[in-house]
């Protein structure tokens, strides 16, 4: 039998060549961040007045497990991806000091929540440094922040992303009526480091993640099964109030609740873009919403984006519903 020149021993051969040569530029971690794995660093958030508020933040570089046995050298803030959630009200002026706790790469801050000059407020600090800015925050909303230092999609594929609530000076006209709030933030993780695989690649992971509003509450890293193996908990009859952020950095998330309709959505979470009665609320990459909704039955309710090719990369989260709001130990669901 003639296989002619394209035999199955070049195809082989061919095979072998394209490996070795996947494995010689494969992205190395670099090398002032390969031993490095620094330790998380709680944010420091005082208020010093009615309307004035000081944050202090890091920018490290921190291991994050993204999925079982797959750790991510990841660039942070605080050692956390998505960073802690930062919550001001509406009409602060925040007091930003950022300290760059990275050896060898600047990093910044961006605040999509302030009015500024991002030349100047925003500006690079530098390894071993500390930078200083204010601003004020005086529209209301869930808006993200992240690192805004060239090339800006590579500090925030490499987890520099995360999410600042201002709360409105009025509140939202649904404020007696909610029993539960909780954030959530949907973001993408790519081939380390790799700008090509950010820029044209797809996502290898697309997760969810909650941040702690106050103590007590759950606090997770961006990665695949965290809010289903531990799912968030309500009780039959609470209204639930999410304070959803797709940080991407280049998805559009499609977020909708397994099981109910959303009764009020506050688009980017300005009391004034209300909607009701949505099945999915569309957030583009760094759109944020409160979504607010009622269970009114025991079970598992999964959230999800309902561009389903990113539910099989992780981006599902249960909220399990109990009659008195506490975890029974039953089975939710697996993944």
């Amino acid at each position: 039998m003639v296989l002619g020149g394209c035999g199955i021993s070049d195809v082989s051969k061919e095979k072998k060549v394209k490996a070795e040569e996947s494995k010689s530029t494969a992205t190395k971690v670099l090398g002032p961040h390969e031993h490095l794995n620094q330790k998380p660093t709680p944010v420091k958030i005082n208020r010093i007045g009615e309307h004035e508020v000081n944050i202090e933040m890091t920018a490290q570089i921190t291991d994050i497990e993204i999925s079982k046995g797959d750790v991510y050298k990841a660039w942070t803030f605080n050692g956390e991806v998505p960073g802690p959630v930062i919550v001001v009200n509406q009409g602060d002026k925040i007091n930003f000091k950022l300290s760059n706790m990275d050896p060898s790469i600047p990093h910044s801050m961006d605040f999509h929540a302030v009015h500024a000059s991002p030349s100047a407020d925003f500006a690079n600090v530098m390894p071993d440094q500390t930078g200083n800015f204010s601003y004020p925050a005086n529209n209301p909303g869930v808006f993200m922040y992240h690192c805004g230092t060239k090339p800006v999609l590579a500090h925030i594929a490499n987890g520099m992303h995360g999410t600042i609530i201002v709360k409105p000076k009025e509140g939202y006209p649904t404020d007696s009526e909610v029993d539960r709030e909780i954030v959530i933030i949907q973001n993408e993780w790519y081939k380390y480091n790799d700008l090509d695989d950010f820029t044209n690649g797809v996502p290898k992971y697309v997760v969810f993640s909650t941040k702690a509003l106050k103590e007590g509450d759950a606090n997770t890293n961006g990665a695949v099964g965290a809010l289903v193996d531990k799912p968030l908990l309500a009780k039959v009859g609470d209204k639930v109030r999410f304070y959803v952020m797709n940080v991407g950095p280049n998805e559009v998330s499609s977020f909708h609740v397994v099981g109910t309709v959303m009764d009020d959505v506050f688009v980017d979470g300005n009391p004034f873009n209300h909607l009701k009665g949505l099945q999915t609320i569309m957030l583009p990459a760094s759109g944020g919403a409160v979504v607010e909704f009622t269970v009114t039955k025991e079970g598992s309710f999964p959230f999800v984006t309902h561009q389903f090719n990113h539910v099989t990369k992780g981006a599902v989260g249960i909220l399990k519903v109990t009659k008195d709001g506490h975890d029974d130990g039953s089975a939710t669901m697996s993944h």
